[in-house]
């Protein structure tokens, strides 16, 4: 499964759900080969570092990190490590955020990204939360992308507008495959909600959640399980869709934002709690158009 696409947005230069503007964290440049390397050097690990739970983490072999100078270096190709739809539902030329009328069943068109960038290893809150930009706001283990919850216009939730298109064969292809995923028509592949896909290399059933990713301001990303395995819910996190408890890694608590399964605007991060800075227009290679 994988590639889809989102559609030519007015904000041109950094808009979403398929621009990738690059936020917060340093972007560094090349793309790094694809071995899991988990090279480190001596960092202070004190109580608010996120280093020993970010070490453990399970991230895949088309993803490289590294531990230096109070951060995280995340190298990847981009292209996640699981299956992907043959087909997405692409937008129309011109169309920022495509619908049944306004797609149609193209090749995934997911291509290789060179993602590298420098992520706080210890988080601090803001004084005041920011929203998150469209394109990509986060990094996950399997080398691929997070976005936001919402499409180019920065107001269509994506999983609440999925939809399918016919192909020539007239099978139903989707706009966001099984993994709540899809490629920008430029071939960057992202995530708009809690991807299985992705959780099920890491957790089991009835287990608690583990980390799944890292979002820019430093803080970690997880599945929809709290400590015990009890499934959270909106309504059990904060504005940004994060909460502050135990986790597997962190059995003593700490903050992190929690993916869900929904088809509301709380499927994934609305806003950084932590400080990041966002470059302006520094759009990762195969951002929406």
């Amino acid at each position: 499964m994988t590639r889809l696409a989102h559609s030519l947005s007015t904000r041109r230069a950094i808009i979403a759900c398929g621009m990738t503007c690059a936020v917060a964290v340093t972007m560094i440049g090349a793309c790094a080969d694809s071995s899991t390397a988990t090279e480190t050097e001596s960092t202070d690990s004190s109580a608010t570092s996120t280093q020993a739970g970010l070490q453990s983490a399970k991230w895949g072999s088309n993803v490289t990190v590294s531990f230096a100078n109070g951060a995280m270096r995340y190298r990847s190709n981009g292209i996640p490590n699981h299956a992907r739809q043959a087909q997405y539902a692409l937008p129309n030329p011109g169309v920022r955020v495509p619908g049944a009328t306004s797609a149609y069943a193209g090749a995934d068109p997911t291509a290789a990204q060179s993602y590298d960038f420098q992520i706080p290893l210890v988080p601090k809150k803001a004084a005041s939360p920011t929203s998150t930009n469209l394109g990509t706001i986060g990094v996950m283990i399997s080398g691929a992308a997070l976005f936001n919850p919402y499409e180019g216009d920065g107001t269509t939730v994506a999983m609440a507008s999925n939809f399918t298109v016919k192909n020539a064969a007239g099978a139903n292809i989707a706009f966001l495959d099984v993994c709540n995923g899809h490629p920008t028509p430029m071939g960057a592949y992202h995530y708009h909600a809690l991807p299985p896909c992705v959780t099920s290399m890491v957790d089991t059933d009835g287990g608690p959640s583990h980390i799944i990713g890292v979002a820019f301001d430093g803080y970690p990303i997880y599945g929809d399980r709290d400590i015990n395995g009890k499934q959270l819910t909106a309504a059990n996190l904060d504005q940004c869709g994060g909460v502050t408890s135990a986790t597997p890694e962190f059995p003593q608590g700490t903050y992190h934002y929690v993916l869900l399964a929904t088809t509301t605007a709380a499927s994934s991060i609305r806003c950084f709690m932590g400080q990041v800075s966002i470059s302006p227009a520094m759009m990762m290679p195969g951002m929406h158009m």
